[in-house]
């Protein structure tokens, strides 16, 4: 069983994982993945990079409003899949493939920033106004509507 730290690890290693999907950080994270988990195995670094691909092909032909499921449930088949490897590996080699992992995180997983699924925003700091009966929003979904509201009906008692 793994300590809490590599659980948030391998946690940490499925979300980064999923949110570099289609991003200008994939290629070397999931280049330096697939290694990480072929282990000097040609053949199991291959089968990696296939499934990695699914996993972004995965994340990108989603609809949107499915989304966050669809992300939640690959960053869970990485983690788990992460966290799989760490628990077959002895002390001695679990600590240094998590610190390769730690590593590798560091150097090519996106690193903070902000982020918006299909349809959104992104922005560090977004300021809208409306003023004289106008609208304003970063992002409609839906219509929109300006005038006076209709009555609301009588209360019926």
């Amino acid at each position: 069983m793994l300590d809490q730290a590599l659980i948030a690890l391998a946690a940490s290693g499925g979300t980064a994982l999923v949110a570099a999907a289609g991003t200008d950080a994939w290629r070397g994270l999931r280049q330096a993945v697939a290694r990480w988990f072929g282990r000097d195995d040609a053949r199991r670094e291959q089968a990696e990079l296939e499934r990695l691909d699914q996993t972004a092909a995965a994340v990108q032909a989603t609809d949107p409003a499915e989304a966050d499921q669809a992300r939640s449930r690959q960053e869970g088949v990485w983690q788990t899949r992460i966290e799989t490897l760490l628990e077959s590996l002895d002390g001695t080699e679990r600590e240094r493939a998590a610190e390769q992992l730690r590593s590798l995180l560091a150097q090519h997983a996106p690193q903070g920033g902000v982020v918006a699924e299909p349809g959104g925003m992104a922005a560090n700091t977004v300021d809208i106004h409306a003023d004289q009966g106008s609208i304003a929003a970063g992002v409609i979904h839906g219509g929109a509507q300006i005038g006076t509201p209709p009555m609301p009906a009588p209360p019926q008692g």
